[in-house]
């Protein structure tokens, strides 16, 4: 060996040391840089010293996160940052899967007026990450003859991932002389569009129905047969023709999801103050209980004695549009904060928020923190205080606990930063800056890719 060639080695092994001590330095301190390197990093994104909460691999601890080309690459004590092209401090914070909504109205931009296909619907990427919410399912709002509008319109130019309970009625959620009409609830096109959509359409839904007939949910059940996906039902008027005691106990399915399970509209609470019986026979039977929020279908006075009897929910659900999005459900976290003030601890609100609703769904790849799972991340503050969570009729409960969301990733790539944790400080860059991040972990502000 040569005087060069030993120069060489040894400037090597001095850069090499120096990286790993600015690695060490950066994780410990929370200024996020990007260390040049001259070797290939095994990850993109390292979240260094969270508290990660995953139901399905019964993990409530700290540990680090790694992520590379958009799925989870390791979850492990003292991973090495200078292993990872970027390294965001998240110590303090709750590192969980990204959250799953199974309830929520997302077909917009078709114009139409108190439609839930239209006007009622909201955009879902305005609302979601900044919740921690990566997925959530379409309650509905579309038929099998307006899906596909709704697939081009939403889901195929939405970030979050979008999916799709198909609504029996053909039209969709479009008001009542729609979602009245028995004459347009056809199991066969219902079921055959969700064979044709398999994964992208995960359930049949019967909503908002008033009449006497128990078609409407006969036909989603015979739909959701065929195409082997579950039927969620918002049972609509309360009739005594169809009591809700016999939709669950008779005319639901296993893995069928009753709706709006706090809302008292329809005899959920028996008259002794107590939970329906039914309900408690219908769990055993293995129908699943959501709790679809919304603008009108979650009160205290239902919910608070629920819990204290036990009977907690499968899935935490917003049933997000124009009308609940600023009254008492707010968002999935305000909603989830609603269940820690309720006495719930947070292992549970989360299990309930990712790995039960992506179960109840068929989409066992979400929901979790498995190695080679989609890197759908949230990053959560507990945040301690006085706080007030209001149920649908204006009333208050207080809780001493607010859930806020600081970091969303949506296959590996930051789509929501609420205070800049992934950012450096602007006093430190270059005067001439223009982007602080990369497209190997940044979807917010990457820098251009260069072409070579």
């Amino acid at each position: 060996m040569n005087i060069v060639e030993a120069d060489a080695i040894r400037e090597n092994a001095i850069a090499l040391k120096v990286r790993h001590i600015l690695a060490v330095i950066i994780a410990l301190s929370g200024t996020i840089w990007r260390i040049p390197t001259s070797a290939q990093q095994k990850y993109d994104l390292l979240l260094k010293g969270g508290h990660v909460i995953d139901a399905k691999n019964k993990i409530s601890t700290v540990r680090d996160v790694a992520v590379a080309n958009g799925k989870v690459a390791a979850v492990a004590a003292n991973l090495n940052p200078a292993e990872a092209f970027k390294v965001v401090n998240v110590s303090g914070l709750y590192v969980t899967p990204g959250l799953v909504d199974i309830h929520a109205h997302v077909y917009a931009g078709t114009g139409e007026r108190g439609s839930y296909a239209g006007d009622n619907s909201v955009y879902p990427d305005g609302f979601a990450f900044r919740a921690g919410v990566t997925t959530v399912v379409d309650a509905g709002c579309s038929g099998w003859r307006n899906f596909e509008d709704f697939k081009q319109r939403v889901i195929d130019r939405s970030r979050t991932r979008v999916l799709a309970l198909l609504n029996i009625v053909g039209h969709g959620m479009r008001g009542g002389k729609f979602e009245q009409d028995l004459s347009d609830m056809e199991a066969n096109p219902t079921a055959d569009m969700a064979l044709r959509y398999r994964g992208l359409v995960v359930g049949i839904k019967t909503a908002h129905y008033a009449g006497p007939e128990w078609a409407p949910v006969e036909r989603a059940v015979e739909a959701g047969t065929i195409a082997h996906i579950p039927v969620m039902v918002d049972f609509g008027s309360n009739r005594p023709e169809r009591p809700m005691s016999e939709l669950v106990t008779k005319k639901l399915r296993p893995g069928d999801i009753y709706t709006h399970m706090y809302s008292g509209l329809r005899n959920e609470q028996d008259e002794s103050g107590h939970v329906n019986p039914a309900m408690w026979d219908a769990r055993k039977r293995g129908v699943i209980f959501d709790v679809g929020h919304g603008g009108g279908s979650f009160v205290w006075r239902i919910a608070v004695p629920a819990v204290k009897e036990g009977f907690l929910p499968d899935s935490i659900s917003t049933d997000l549009h124009i009308g609940s999005m600023n009254s008492g459900m707010k968002d999935m976290l305000n909603l989830m904060s609603k269940f820690l003030a309720l006495g719930l601890s947070l292992d549970d609100v989360v299990q309930r928020s990712t790995w039960n609703p992506a179960r109840e769904i068929g989409h066992e790849e979400l929901g979790h923190l498995s190695i080679g799972a989609p890197a759908d991340i949230a990053v959560l503050r507990l945040e301690k205080g006085s706080f007030g969570f209001v149920d649908t009729y204006g009333a208050r409960l207080q809780g001493t606990q607010k859930l806020t969301c600081e970091l969303t990733l949506r296959d590996g790539k930051a789509v929501y930063d609420l205070n800049g944790i992934t950012r450096p400080d602007w006093d430190q860059l270059p005067k001439d800056y223009r982007q602080t991040g990369d497209p190997r972990w940044d979807a917010i502000t990457p820098a251009p890719v260069r072409q070579p």
